[in-house]
């Protein structure tokens, strides 16, 4: 299997995405994962997923500027997603 660059927004369901996220870097694919319109929700669910993402070395970005989590402004998110393999949208 070739291993591919797959960027997935976290539009709706941030858990999931979380989970999703780390579950696709299993298989060696470099995963991006971008919040996008919200902060992340601070839940015990998230929590975990935020562990699993640790482990899985993702490091997750924010179309906020006010988020804790490192920001990533329109103009890259575009090119983040034109030279990805995949974008998923969760």
């Amino acid at each position: 299997m070739d291993t591919k660059t797959l960027v997935l927004l976290a539009r709706h369901d941030q858990t999931e995405a979380m989970r999703v996220a780390a579950g696709l870097t299993i298989f060696g694919h470099t995963v991006r994962l971008v919040f996008m319109g919200r902060e992340v929700e601070d839940t015990l669910e998230n929590r975990a997923q935020a562990d699993l993402l640790e482990l899985a070395e993702i490091e997750p970005r924010s179309t906020l500027q006010t988020s804790e989590l490192p920001y990533v402004p329109p103009a890259e998110l575009c090119a983040m997603c034109l030279s990805a393999d995949a974008v998923l949208n969760l």
